[in-house]
């Protein structure tokens, strides 16, 4: 009882919940095995260019950052597609799911108004 009264109280005193919907914070992705996958990958592969681990980890690191930056901007349909799509394989990344969410960007996206120029069904609206 006095705990139901306390969790009661915090959520009274601080406005709302204490716990925030997973779909509203971009997912946690284990880039540091991802990179070090594709680093021997690549070595395995005698690439020219290699990328190196710490590479791969300061890039997989902006690529959070933005999406912290801009998470909130998308619709949950978006934000769920592409971090599904972006941890398909088991591993993931945070640069292949930033490139999803900027793909399906709202300020670049717009409805293709209907354009009638020189066609010949101009006449039939």
């Amino acid at each position: 009882m006095n705990g139901a009264f306390l969790s009661l109280a915090l959520v009274t005193q601080l406005g709302g919940p204490l716990v925030m919907p997973v779909g509203d914070v971009v997912p946690v992705i284990n880039v540091e095995r991802t990179c070090k996958e594709t680093a021997a990958t690549d070595k395995a592969m005698n690439l020219d260019l290699p990328q190196s681990v710490e590479n791969c980890m300061r890039d997989e690191n902006a690529a959070q950052q933005q999406l912290a930056a801009i998470w909130s901007n998308y619709s949950a349909s978006v934000r769920d597609r592409c971090a599904a799509e972006a941890t398909l394989l088991g591993s993931g990344s945070y640069v292949d799911l930033l490139t999803c969410m900027q793909m399906n960007d709202p300020a670049t996206l717009s409805p293709t108004p209907a354009l009638r120029g020189a066609s010949k069904n101009r006449n039939k609206n």
